[in-house]
């Protein structure tokens, strides 16, 4: 049988809307979209850049507690409402993932809440012993 089991970060919108910041299901870890909270004082920057840094932040947290590191990610989307804003992150995203180079997109598209800039969405797969 498959292993399957939620990793929740402690941010309130999951426990508002009803969902886990990862599942794990078997090998994969499937991230949910995470945005630039820092989720335990559910405050977030104002600057797009510093979102980016706390979206891998609570990322690698989550991939952590799922036995990966950001090393493992396969697949990443980024999710912004603004166009402008992408490109100045460029240089946090090379820094988590310019050695691992997983398949990427990126998407202009609204968030949930205005003061978010960013919203990251991975998929890990564990290593294997």
């Amino acid at each position: 049988m498959t292993e399957r089991r939620m990793i929740l970060s402690g941010s309130t919108f999951e426990e508002q809307i009803g969902y886990a910041r990862a599942v794990v299901d078997g090998d994969w870890v499937h991230v949910s979209g995470t945005t630039g909270f820092d989720y335990t004082t559910m405050t977030i920057s104002d600057d797009v850049v510093e979102q980016a840094e706390q979206c891998l932040r609570n990322i690698a947290a989550a991939l952590a507690e799922a036995d990966c590191t950001v090393a493992d990610v396969v697949r990443v989307r980024y999710l912004l409402p603004d166009r402008e804003d992408f490109e100045p992150c460029w240089p946090v995203l090379r820094r988590y993932f310019g050695d691992v180079r997983p398949a990427a997109t990126m998407l202009v598209c609204g968030l949930s809440d205005p003061r978010m800039k960013i919203e990251i969405e991975v998929y890990a797969r564990r290593p294997t012993a």
